[in-house]
């Protein structure tokens, strides 16, 4: 678990360091987006040159992994310019875009990547698998039917909404936003919350809570966060 290799990382971090391994004036790297260079003090105290680079890009070991690291952006936390300088040198050499983190913000940092990322993923696949409920047994004459393996029906219904509404957000911020929660249409919100409240529980008050923060954003009217609230409470 996550706990367990961070702890063998500074257990790592701690035998290079008691059994002088590495040099004074090495280079040492990490890309471990939750850690800066806190994480390397035993091998700083002994002269190297401490740096923290993470790429923000999501790996799965899949043959894509490597093609996607060209034009990705890497977080560069380091010790003083010097370990600035090098980090964005040994950035830019793969292709890539380096940026600064500083230490005090790197859980900050990578809670960001982590929703923009893995919270993206359980919510498409969420999305995915009501679709699936939605269009099973319902196949027109010469379509493949409907089932649970990646690839199908479902998917290709969401692939260009979901990639839509993501350039949308990127280019276009706030004004990306559209649906029933932006437009005030409480009826239909809450319509939502009981067709998926019927389905999975767990959906539902997912749907709840990401409806909750774009009614935020949007603004929404007084409608719409009731009956938000009325389903919380239900």
């Amino acid at each position: 678990n996550a706990a367990l290799k961070r702890w063998h990382g500074r257990q790592l971090v701690d035998e290079l360091a008691a059994t002088g391994a590495v040099r004074q004036g090495t280079i040492v790297v990490h890309t471990s987006g939750a850690n800066g260079v806190a994480i390397l003090e035993p091998l700083t105290d002994r002269g190297v040159i401490p740096l923290a680079i993470h790429p923000a890009m999501t790996f799965t070991g899949s043959d894509e992994d490597i093609a996607r690291l060209p034009d990705t952006c890497f977080g560069i936390t380091a010790a003083d310019e010097i370990g600035y300088a090098i980090g964005q040198s040994l950035v830019l050499e793969m292709g890539g875009e380096p940026f600064r983190v500083r230490e005090d913000v790197r859980a900050q940092f990578h809670a960001a990547l982590a929703h923009a990322s893995n919270h993206l993923v359980t919510l498409v696949l969420d999305a995915v698998d009501v679709l699936r409920e939605s269009l099973r047994g319902q196949e027109l004459l010469g379509q493949e039917l409907v089932g649970d393996a990646p690839g199908g029906l479902a998917e290709r219904v969401v692939a260009p909404l979901a990639r839509a509404a993501l350039e949308n957000a990127l280019q276009r911020g706030q004004a990306a936003l559209t649906g029933p929660v932006a437009r005030g249409d409480a009826a239909a919100v809450a319509a939502h919350r009981r067709a998926l409240q019927d389905l999975d529980e767990d959906v539902a008050e997912a749907y709840r809570a990401n409806s909750l923060r774009t009614a935020q954003r949007s603004h929404a009217s007084a409608d719409v966060f009731a009956v938000l609230a009325e389903a919380r409470t239900q």
